[in-house]
């Protein structure tokens, strides 16, 4: 029997993990960039959309080192999830030794700290929205060191990198993806 993706299992699974609302809006923002690169790239939107959902869905009950993404990559192998879904759940983390070889492992890495720091870029905002950010305003936001201070501004820099994109026009492309689900993810805002 072969096993077939399936997003509303996924999604039950990462509610399954995650309670905090803010990982599961980060969970969705990055199946929002994702999900729009792989139509940008002609690949599986619905595949690519899962990785995406699933990557941090461990993170939660097992955020340290040691435990994330291999408690979850565990969890997903006993779930009967496929060989390529893990390794692009485990190359997303520089630590778990695997590296990001194929598209889908590049685009999960590059969309998931820019999606974070969108998001914050955008709540930030007097309006607290998406809609109205620009490039040019996260860009600026990447100088300031004290916003945002979790995110290291060199992966966003290495992740537009490995897409082979300039920053800025990385950073368009993660803000029109979340745009489209900006109620969703919560950043439609006072606009």
């Amino acid at each position: 029997m072969t096993f077939s993706l399936n997003r509303d299992a996924a999604w039950q699974l990462l509610n399954e993990y995650t309670q905090g609302e803010s990982l599961l809006k980060h969970a969705l923002a990055v199946e929002a960039a994702v999900r729009g690169y792989a139509k940008k790239f002609g690949e599986d939107e619905e595949a690519w959309g899962i990785v995406a959902l699933l990557h941090d869905f461990d993170y939660e009950r097992w955020p340290s080192l040691e435990e994330h993404p291999f408690r979850g990559s565990e969890i997903l192998r006993d779930r009967g999830y496929p060989d390529w879904v893990i390794r692009a759940i485990l190359s997303h983390a520089d630590y778990s030794g695997v590296p990001r070889e194929g598209l889908l492992e590049k685009t999960l890495f590059a969309c998931d700290e820019m999606a974070g720091f969108i998001t914050a870029a955008s709540l930030i905002r007097p309006t607290k929205s998406v809609l109205d950010l620009e490039p040019k305003s996260v860009v600026k936001r990447m100088k300031d060191k004290a916003f945002a201070r979790g995110v290291k501004r060199e992966d966003l820099i290495a992740g537009a990198a490995l897409l082979g994109l300039p920053l800025e026009e990385h950073i368009g492309h993660v803000i029109g993806f979340m745009r489209e689900r900006a109620d969703a993810l919560g950043l439609r805002g006072t606009l």
